[in-house]
């Protein structure tokens, strides 16, 4: 599986738990280290953990495919999954609004934005 393939299969758990404003950042020409950034926000501390162990249990059960590093969870307020080339973060609405890890990386490529509901090329 590739990592446009990954982020797809991810992005769609969250939308199917009710995760909001699912953003997807090509980021592989600034980051060494993984392709793509998919941000969501959940409501709270329970929405945020089920939408994390919504996206494990998928990628376990269906692909056999674990992360290499989950930080975050027992807080939930920002929960960090490493999928190699595809790296999940799951913030609680008001932190995503502090931390503006979007805008961190503004100079990616918008592969997927919520807010505009069309793929960017």
């Amino acid at each position: 599986m590739d990592s446009v393939q990954l982020a797809d299969i991810i992005k769609a758990v969250l939308e199917d738990k009710k995760g909001i404003n699912i953003n997807i950042i090509d980021v592989s020409k600034s980051s060494i280290g993984a392709d793509f950034f998919l941000i969501a926000s959940g409501t709270s501390v329970t929405h945020i953990k089920a939408l994390s162990d919504s996206v494990d249990e998928k990628m376990k059960k269906d692909y056999n495919i674990l992360p290499m590093h989950v930080e975050g969870y027992n807080t939930a307020r920002w929960i960090l999954m490493d999928y190699r080339d595809v790296i999940v973060h799951i913030f609680h609405s008001d932190d995503r609004d502090n931390y503006e890890l979007d805008d961190l990386w503004n100079d990616g490529a918008m592969k997927w934005r919520e807010e505009a509901g069309a793929a960017k090329e």
